[in-house]
């Protein structure tokens, strides 16, 4: 419906300043802010905050607790992993061999006499795997042709992979100190000797903490924002402001920067926690992460401000943020799933997603350092999508009770 008088003054019915808010995005930058009605505002907003228990919580509180729990409890490592050696030789080659499992801090060991007993506990799933010493092993072994069979459960493919890789570990571990003390064992035609770059102590926090943090910005930026228009809406105070000579811009501008000092904070929290409690290496520099950052804060709380926006409904908004934003960035991000291992309609659909982006940013920037081949392609797709939200939002939020 048409915008109707709001209040009286004089006798003379005053309507909403309409006019210079029903253009484009570039006419509504075009006209000079008043500083002044922002920083109004900005403090109205952050009253808001400090009044509104859950918005601390949330900005505050809950990264400090997912940085602390997906940290410590979420770990793609296995260990003490359930194996069952069955030792038919009594040997000390055997026994030796045996030990290589046992002081192993991946392997939890049950030993069995017989393969008989190793193949029910495969079956009640009391252990993933089963390594066979059999009873000719220490002759074999002398003569150059020892072997050792494993067996794994296969129900879950990637840990299978995992558990066999360890055992063989162990296995060529058992082998080299075979071969030192000089007796004759197979060694193969070809000596691999293996490195791994950014990560040598193979450890998968290293791997997780970036995506956390990425994950936690995302709640902070979209999460908040997506409720800040729209219970604006629902409580009918826009109403008020669109009797008043504030823009549009200054209307978008005061609501961001509050929730943006909040997403800063969070980030640092997390930079900290990363550094300090999971000994995370920073190999970049701050200045990049910080503009990273606050790149991706943005198009953050672009995203939130829009939906919350459009669909004037706390709870729709609140729902709408978790599929387009939290979701994609736990799933279509590389922070828990490798990209590359999904089907290429998928691969395509990621690009859609800022998240993807900014968790590249993260782990480079983090574990390798300042590769601008990586940094500058991202960044940039970041700020036109930064960009595009914001100018969105200049369309979507007219001063009109309609």
């Amino acid at each position: 419906m048409n915008a109707v008088p709001i209040a009286l003054r004089n006798g003379t019915a005053l309507r909403p300043d309409t006019t210079a808010d029903q253009t484009s995005p570039v006419a509504a930058f075009s006209a000079p802010l008043s500083f002044r009605r922002v920083r109004a505002l900005v403090v109205k907003e952050s009253r808001q905050i400090l009044r509104d228990a859950s918005s601390i919580a949330v900005g505050i509180v809950l990264p400090a607790v997912l940085i602390l729990l997906f940290g410590y409890g979420l770990s793609l490592d296995v260990k003490n992993i359930p194996i069952a050696v069955a030792l038919e030789d009594s040997s000390p080659d055997a026994a030796e061999l045996l030990s290589a499992f046992a002081l192993s801090p991946y392997f939890k060991v049950r030993t069995v006499s017989t393969m008989t007993e190793a193949q029910e506990l495969m079956l009640a799933r009391k252990v993933d795997g089963v390594v066979r010493i059999r009873s000719d092993f220490s002759r074999l072994a002398n003569q150059g042709a020892g072997e050792v069979q494993i067996l794994v459960h296969g129900s879950d493919a990637n840990q299978a992979r995992i558990v066999q890789s360890y055992a063989e570990a162990a296995v060529g571990q058992w082998t080299a100190r075979q071969l030192a003390e000089g007796k004759r064992m197979v060694a193969g035609p070809v000596n691999v000797q293996a490195r791994a770059w950014f990560n040598e102590s193979y450890e998968s926090r290293f791997f997780l903490v970036p995506g956390l943090i990425v994950m936690i910005l995302t709640l902070i930026g979209a999460l908040l924002t997506a409720l800040v228009m729209a219970r604006e809406w629902e409580r009918g105070t826009l109403e008020a402001l669109f009797v008043t000579p504030v823009r549009v811009v200054e209307i978008i501008a005061g609501k961001l920067v509050p929730y943006f000092v909040l997403g800063t904070i969070g980030l640092v929290l997390c930079v900290l926690s990363a550094k300090v409690l999971f000994h995370l290496p920073f190999r970049g520099s701050v200045a990049t992460l910080g503009v990273v950052s606050v790149l991706y804060l943005l198009v953050s709380l672009g995203m939130g401000l829009l939906i919350s926006s459009v669909l004037k409904s706390q709870f729709l908004a609140s729902l709408v943020t978790v599929l387009a934003a939290f979701l994609p960035a736990v799933m279509l991000s590389g922070f828990l799933f490798d990209i590359r291992s999904e089907p290429m309609v998928v691969q395509f659909i990621t690009y859609l997603f800022p998240a993807r982006y900014f968790v590249t940013l993260l782990q480079t920037i983090l574990l390798v350092g300042n590769v601008w081949s990586v940094i500058l392609p991202n960044a940039a797709v970041l700020a036109c999508m930064a960009a595009a939200l914001m100018a969105a939002n200049l369309l979507v939020t007219r001063k009109k009770l309609a």
